[in-house]
């Protein structure tokens, strides 16, 4: 479950990730506040036209100030004057608009990317017993929308808060001046508003939590739907996958309507108390008029300020609600940037270059949790360049076992060596530099055949990615396709078929030239034919190099130089051919 944040904690937090962006919020917040000079500057050319041209008043001083003195005070250059101001004071208003519209989706998109971008990388050093337990679209969602949550508190809620503020101080202190004790009555209502924001702030959040978990799973649902949408549709089975997500979806829809009307009822209560306050004022105004110890028309300049203070403390009341939403999220979002590694790197990790390859596993075991053990006390040892078989049914625990080889997982007991020294005492990403991997089901990625091959070697020239191709039998089909290697493979490598996708992962595999290969079930699901290409490839790749080949037949394993067989996460049994012949 998450960690518990306090609110001015979330606060310290949402403005430490907005520091890079912070000459551009101390801009966005000072033309915020160019907009009150300018919009009361637009009745003064009505002021000049009624009073100066059209009546007998003198010009307001500052506009005296403002006209050259060579310039004479007769109707048309007035009008001139006043047409002017219009025009300069529109333009200027509609020029603090559009900078402050054009900053602020700068500004906002700017906080969400780097935020998303934090929590890309990290969810992606996350080891895999995190994403194995959660699953790809909570991440998702974290990324495309509770990093939202940083725009809408920066850019929504703490510039309005800080206007807002300025200009609640503003209008206390011209009512001060006017009358201290009207001022005071004015601020009684501040307790109350300070009580109801407060109370009601964590319940909402809480709320607007539980919404967010909604909605992710509603979006697990499309996600799982479509990334087996062959399997939805063999099976007739798209009505009820609509139902699952329109179940989810339902309880999101309740979980927002709740959060509204708990804020509809916060507003409403925040409004009477406004409406108290401004009632108290009017009361114990009046008293004073008719005490003499204010005049009417004070009382009625005071009613004015205080509608005026009271619409800002609303808009800080009101906020501080609202933002509850992007508090949910900010929480939601430091909980995973928070949250360690299940496999770290110590801080002394030692680099390695090019490993020999020597791998021992030493009475290693691993589970999945306390009640799904998958290996337990494995204990067998490799030199270097040897090429090992692993044999077992299906949840042996064949591909975990190699998967510890990549750190993907730590064991829970015991260590496993390479070259002599704990996995965990190297670099992790050294490490993994020294493994290449070939999957029974080939991952390929949304980019064309080259940037596919390349993705082993990243800066790998395209001479290198040929090469790759032609020792994995991959050259002749590439060429053969209208783009060559600049062929699109399609989300997931669908636009090529199975042994297509196949080779161009061995190609990958060349491509990476590391001393440790896995192969799990690499041929598995191809023909034939494929099957002997991809092997001849295959052999010369393994040529040399530490090879963990996972086979569910024997014959797939021969020329092996020992054969490990798995049974129940245990090791039943290590066969060396060479010895068993010699015997």
């Amino acid at each position: 479950m998450s960690a518990s944040y306090g609110t001015f904690g979330l606060y310290r937090r949402l403005l430490l990730e907005a520091r890079p962006c912070w000459p551009q919020v101390v801009v966005l917040f000072l033309l915020g506040l160019a907009a009150t000079p300018l919009a009361l500057l637009l009745p003064v050319p009505i002021k000049i036209t009624v009073d100066s041209i059209l009546g007998s008043q003198p010009l307001p001083a500052f506009v005296e100030w403002m006209l050259p003195e060579s310039m004479p005070r007769t109707v048309v250059p007035l009008l001139m004057f006043a047409a002017g101001f219009v025009i300069v004071v529109g333009f200027l208003t509609y020029l603090q608009q559009m900078l402050v519209w054009v900053l602020t989706t700068y500004t906002g998109e700017r906080l969400v990317l780097n935020l998303r971008s934090k929590l890309f990388l990290h969810f992606q050093r996350l080891s895999l017993s995190y994403h194995d337990a959660k699953g790809s679209t909570d991440s998702l969602y974290r990324i495309q929308y509770d990093a939202t949550g940083i725009q809408y508190f920066v850019i929504e809620t703490m510039l309005p808060v800080l206007s807002s503020l300025v200009t609640v101080a503003g209008t206390l202190y011209v009512i001060w001046l006017i009358h201290w004790q009207l001022a005071v009555v004015a601020l009684g209502v501040c307790p109350v508003l300070f009580l109801l924001t407060y109370s009601s702030h964590k319940p909402i959040r809480r709320r607007w939590l539980k919404v967010k978990e909604i909605e992710s799973a509603a979006m697990t649902v499309v996600q799982e739907a479509l990334s087996a949408l062959r399997v939805v549709k063999a099976f007739g089975r798209e009505e009820h996958e609509d139902r699952r997500f329109t179940d989810r979806s339902n309880l999101s829809v309740r979980g927002h309507t709740l959060v509204a009307l708990m804020c509809a009822v916060i507003g409403l209560l925040v409004g009477l108390t406004t409406a108290v306050g401004t009632a108290a004022v009017l009361v114990i105004g009046v008293f004073h008029v008719q005490s003499g110890a204010v005049t009417l028309g004070e009382l009625l300049v005071v009613l004015a300020y205080i509608a005026m203070l009271f619409k800002p403390l609303e808009t800080l009341s009101n906020k501080f609600v609202e933002v509850q939403s992007a508090l949910a999220s900010a929480e939601r979002t430091f909980t995973l940037l928070d949250r360690e590694t299940d496999v770290p790197e110590r801080p002394n990790a030692r680099p390695v270059a090019r490993a020999k390859g020597a791998i021992a596993f030493d009475n290693v075991s691993f589970g999945f949790g306390p009640e799904r053990p998958a290996l337990s006390g494995i204990s067998f040892a490799v030199p270097a360049g040897a090429r090992v078989g692993i044999l077992g049914p299906t949840g042996a625990g064949k591909t975990t076992l190699v998967s510890l080889l990549f750190r993907f997982y730590d064991p829970a007991a015991g260590r496993i060596l390479l070259d002599g020294a704990d996995l965990r005492d190297y670099r992790l990403a050294d490490l993994r530099n020294q493994i290449a991997i070939m999957l029974q089901e080939p991952v390929l990625f949304s980019a064309s055949i080259a940037d596919n091959i390349a993705y082993a070697r990243p800066g790998a020239s395209q001479d290198e990615v040929v090469a790759a191709a032609k020792a994995a039998s991959a050259h002749d089909f590439i060429t053969r396709l209208p783009q060559g290697y600049a062929t699109p493979v399609g989300e997931r490598g669908m636009m090529l078929s199975g042994g297509e996708r196949q080779r161009i992962s061995l190609a990958r595999a060349f491509l990476r030239d590391a001393p440790i290969l896995i192969l799990d079930e690499p041929t598995s699901s191809v023909d034939v034919g494929t099957e002997t290409l991809i092997m001849q490839a295959t052999e010369e790749l393994m040529r040399g190099r530490t090879t963990f080949m996972i086979a569910h037949r024997l014959g797939t394993l021969k020329g092996c130089d020992v054969l490990l067989r798995l049974e129940g996460g245990r090791l039943a049994e290590v066969i060396r051919p060479e010895a068993a012949a010699a015997q």
